[in-house]
C-alpha cells in the first residue's frame, strides 16, 4: 500500500454497523474516521432486510466519510453467520526452482493444492491461510523461499462460506454505492487488532461476542488452528431480560448494560432498581439477584457451546493459555470470571490496541472488528510468507460471479 493511500473496513453486525477509515503512513496505518448506525436488517450475520442493510451502510460510511474527511469506494467487509465453517488440509508440490530452490511460484502452487477440497455448489473458499510449511520432511518452516529442496508441503486453514448468503451481503455493499475489496471472516479480523503475536504463539481461544453471533478463532504456534461461528450472541441476553422482567427490549438493553452480570455471585451489595412495564406507564423493582438468574444461565451456555465447539475440533494435545474475550458482550461485568471458570484458562478483555490514530471511544471491544478489517483486510491470505491477497483466489471468482448479475 502506497503512503498515504487510504483503506476502509465494513462491519454490518446485527445490531450496528459500523465503517472505519485509516490512511498509510510513516508508521503504519491510522485511524482517520468512524462512523456507526444502528442495524436492523441483519440478524445472525444474515441479511433479513436489504433496504435496511442499505440504508445502514450508508449511514455508517457517510459518518467516518465526513470524520475522516476522504471519500471511499471500496470498503474490506466482514462477513459471519453459522453457514461459515473451517476446516485444515494440507497441500504438496515439487519444486520448480533453479538449484531446487524454492521461489515464489512454489508458495503459490502448493497453497493453491491445500485448497482442493470437497466442496459444495453452494459454497465458496473464503481464506486459505498458511499456517506452516514442511520442505523435504523438516516442519515448522515459516518462510520457504529461498530454501533448497524437492518436496514442498503446506498446512493451510480453509474457511468456506455459503455463497447466497455471501452475494446478499455483498449486494447490499454495492447498493450503497461501495465496491467490495475483499471478503474476512469476522474473528480473523478482530485478532488482528487485538491480539498479539506472542499470544498466537503460545495459544489463544478468541471469542467475538456480538448480537447475534459469537464468532471464534484458536491460534497456536502463530497460526489459526480453528474458527467458527455460533448462533448465540448479546441479543439472546436481552431477549431473556425483557421476557423475564416482562419488559420492552430496548428496556432490557438499557437493564443489561447498567446492572447486568455474569458472575455466579455478586461482589457486591444486592441493589434494587427500577424497570419500566411493556406500555412504558409504570415501573417495578427487581433486584440484583433476581436479574443475575436470568443472565447467568445465558452466559454459561454460551462458553459452554463455544468451548464445546473447540475441544471438538481441536487434537487433544492442543496447549492453549489463553482466552480473549472482544465485541459488545465482553462489556457484561465480570464475564470474564465466568469464562476462565468454564475454559480453566485466563481470560481477559481484548480491544483493538494495534493500529495508531485509535481516540478512547473507538478502544472498546465492540469495535474490534471494524478495526480489524483495515488490518486484516490489505493483507487477504498473505501470511508473513509473502502470499499475495484475495485476488486470485475463490473470492474473485466469488466478485466475478456476483458483478455479472449488475451488467
Amino acid at each position: 500500500m502506497a503512503r498515504g493511500e487510504t483503506i476502509a473496513g465494513l462491519d454490518i453486525g446485527t445490531t450496528k454497523t459500523c465503517a472505519v477509515i485509516a490512511a498509510s503512513g510513516s508508521d503504519g496505518l491510522e485511524i482517520l474516521g468512524v462512523g456507526e448506525a444502528p442495524s436492523t436488517g441483519m440478524r445472525k450475520g444474515v441479511v433479513t432486510d436489504l433496504e435496511e442493510t442499505v440504508r445502514a451502510i450508508e449511514a455508517a460510511t457517510e459518518k467516518a466519510e465526513r470524520m475522516a474527511g476522504v471519500h471511499v469506494s471500496h470498503v474490506y467487509v466482514g462477513v459471519t453467520g453459522e453457514h461459515m465453517q473451517s476446516t485444515n488440509n494440507r497441500g504438496v508440490v515439487a519444486v520448480t526452482g533453479d538449484d531446487r530452490e524454492v521461489i515464489q511460484t512454489d508458495v503459490r502452487r502448493v497453497v493453491d493444492a491445500s485448497k482442493i477440497i470437497n466442496l459444495a455448489a453452494d459454497r465458496q473458499i473464503i481464506h486459505a491461510l498458511p499456517r506452516h510449511f514442511t520442505i523435504d520432511g523438516q516442519d515448522g518452516v515459516t518462510d520457504p523461499v529461498g530454501m533448497s529442496g524437492g518436496r514442498l508441503e503446506v498446512d493451510t486453514h480453509i474457511v468456506t462460506g455459503g455463497s447466497s448468503f455471501i452475494s446478499n451481503v455483498l449486494k447490499c455493499v454495492h447498493r450503497a454505492g461501495l465496491e467490495t475489496a475483499g471478503i474476512v471472516f469476522e474473528p480473523l479480523a478482530s485478532s488482528a487488532s487485538t491480539l498479539l503475536p506472542e499470544e498466537k504463539q503460545v495459544g489463544v481461544v478468541l471469542l467475538d461476542i456480538g448480537g447475534g453471533t459469537t464468532d471464534i478463532a484458536v491460534f497456536a504456534d502463530g497460526g489459526v488452528v480453528h474458527s467458527a461461528t455460533i448462533p448465540v450472541g448479546g441479543n439472546i441476553l436481552t431477549n431473556d431480560i425483557a421476557l423475564g422482567l416482562k419488559t420492552t427490549f430496548a428496556e432490557a438493553e438499557n437493564v443489561k448494560r447498567t446492572y447486568g452480570s455474569g458472575v455466579a455471585r455478586a461482589d457486591e451489595t444486592e441493589r434494587i432498581f427500577q424497570v419500566k412495564s411493556l406500555d412504558g406507564r409504570s415501573t417495578r423493582e427487581v433486584t440484583s439477584a433476581q436479574l443475575r438468574s436470568i443472565v447467568l444461565p445465558r452466559v454459561l451456555e454460551i462458553f459452554r457451546l463455544a468451548k464445546a465447539n473447540v475441544v471438538d475440533r481441536l487434537p487433544r494435545d492442543q496447549v492453549l493459555s489463553e482466552v480473549v474475550l472482544t465485541g459488545g458482550g465482553a462489556h457484561l461485568r465480570g464475564i470474564e470470571t465466568t469464562a476462565a471458570e468454564v475454559f480453566g484458562l485466563p481470560v481477559r478483555v481484548g480491544v483493538p490496541s494495534t493500529i495508531a490514530g485509535l481516540t478512547d471511544a473507538v478502544k472498546q471491544p465492540e469495535y474490534a472488528t471494524a478495526v480489524g478489517l483495515v488490518l486484516f483486510g490489505p493483507r487477504g491470505e498473505q501470511s508473513p510468507h509473502g502470499l499475495n491477497g484475495h485476488g486470485s483466489g475463490a473470492f474473485a471468482k466469488l466478485w466475478s460471479w456476483f458483478t455479472s448479475i449488475w451488467n
